[in-house]
């Protein structure tokens, strides 16, 4: 006869082995964690439609200078090649996102990414300014899929603790496709025209497109909606009376305006004596936008760790930095600065634009695309003004202009952090701390 002692112990073992009514039970599926498979695949995809959608939009900034010599322009009229871009798109925004709703996240952005695409191959063929500004703005129309949806998308199916992260590998893409778009363009300058240049940009963004159609996983979390204007608008007035998710949209309209503006006039400058560079090493300049998908990335983990008011204060801060020391004019500080400038602006992209998905408990498409109207309204806008002081008071003129615009942001950031604050200590009262703070906590 056994020991009652060993029948107990392999009672103990065998109850072990028997399923509990839990693991019966069919688990929901989870968002995407860092380190899994899908997590890798939606980042990745997400990283090349950034990429295919960034090089439409801004290869035209590389060739400014040459379209205003052969149509004879100022410079804020050749301007325009890249505000009829963002104008458009920025009203586009919502547009698409009511129609990523009816027919998935993925095929509008996969469609956006490839018409405009393909659009950017026929615009080198105008020969006139006002058919390329007509082209840009058809651009700017099908281009507004894929940033009006991204956000979306990456909230639905990325874990919570992980969506800074996500979030910041996407905002990479755009800004290695910006630097992409214009280093392609301006380097062909040298050996071929301004419309070879252009088709080359399109050409890659035809190819990242493709990637980006192979690479994205299917959306779990999403359910087709019937296209209701009414209740799309409805969600849209419900975040217009949200003060903080406004905060967030005028936020982006400043910092996004003051950043092109720079980049504008930048090749202008460079050009021009006392430093009379050639185009070549111009073209170069956009490698600073490397420090944005470091900085990007970076920011959005801090964000994850330690709030995203924070590191949105600290970037604006930098973004001050760096355009006091592009002000002289000496070469070395120039481009220092603009470094500074670039990486500081893309953390606080990352981490504003995370922020406003995070706070937006619903609608989550409607939220970011009122940011990103925001960010592409005040390209387009700002970006044709600075064209006013630059040729007043070049540079200085400039520089002034958009510090203006940083220092305000600043102001209103700083707003929005402190009654985030007090929003959450009226939510929590006599309580230290959540263990896992809310993802809209600054």
């Amino acid at each position: 006869m056994r020991h009652p002692r060993r029948l107990v112990r392999r009672y103990r073992h065998d109850r072990s082995r028997i399923p509990t009514s839990a693991q019966l039970t069919p688990q929901a599926p989870r968002g995407y964690r860092r380190g899994t498979n899908g997590y890798t695949r939606i980042t990745t995809a997400l990283f090349a439609a950034g990429m295919a959608t960034f090089i439409s939009m801004y290869s035209a900034q590389a060739v400014l200078p040459q379209l205003a010599r052969e149509f004879d322009v100022s410079p804020a009229t050749s301007a325009l090649a890249v505000s009829a871009t963002t104008g458009v798109l920025a009203f586009a925004i919502v547009p698409a996102s009511i129609l990523s709703e009816r027919f998935g996240r993925i095929r509008v952005m996969a469609a956006s990414a490839l018409v405009s695409a393909l659009i950017g191959l026929l615009i080198p063929l105008a020969h006139d300014l006002g058919v390329v500004l007509v082209g840009r703005a058809l651009q700017g129309l099908t281009l507004a899929g894929v940033p009006a949806v991204a956000m979306a998308y990456l909230a639905e199916e990325v874990d919570g603790r992980d969506l800074g992260a996500a979030m910041g590998r996407y905002i990479a893409g755009t800004t290695i496709g910006g630097l992409s778009g214009r280093l392609v363009a301006g380097l062909a300058l040298d050996v071929v025209s301004w419309r070879w240049a252009m088709e080359a940009a399109a050409v890659m963004a035809l190819v990242f497109t493709a990637v980006f159609v192979r690479l994205a996983p299917p959306s779990r979390f999403f359910a087709a909606k019937p296209i209701g204007v009414r209740a799309s608008m409805h969600n849209v007035a419900t975040h217009l009376r949200n003060a903080r998710v406004m905060a967030l949209v005028a936020i982006a309209f400043l910092l996004m305006g003051g950043f092109v503006s720079l980049y504008n006039i930048l090749g202008f400058r460079l050009l021009d004596e006392p430093f009379a560079l050639p185009q070549a090493l111009v073209s170069l300049v956009f490698v600073m936008y490397l420090s944005g998908t470091v900085t990007s990335a970076w920011a959005g983990r801090l964000a994850d760790r330690f709030g995203r008011g924070r590191v949105l204060l600290a970037s604006i801060a930098f973004m001050l930095v760096g355009l006091a020391l592009a002000w002289v004019d000496w070469l070395p500080g120039v481009l220092v600065g603009m470094l500074v400038f670039t990486g500081a602006f893309f953390a606080a992209h990352s981490s504003a634009s995370g922020w406003v998905s995070a706070m937006a408990d619903e609608h989550r498409a409607e939220a970011s695309s009122l940011y990103l109207f925001g960010y592409y309204t005040g390209s387009s806008v700002v970006g044709a003004l600075v064209g006013l002081p630059f040729s007043r008071s070049g540079w200085a003129g400039a520089s002034l202009f958009v510090g203006a615009l940083v220092v305000l942001a600043s102001l209103i950031a700083a707003w929005l952090v402190a009654v985030t604050r007090r929003t959450q200590a009226a939510a929590t009262p006599g309580a230290s701390g959540p263990a896992h703070p809310p993802q809209w906590m600054p």
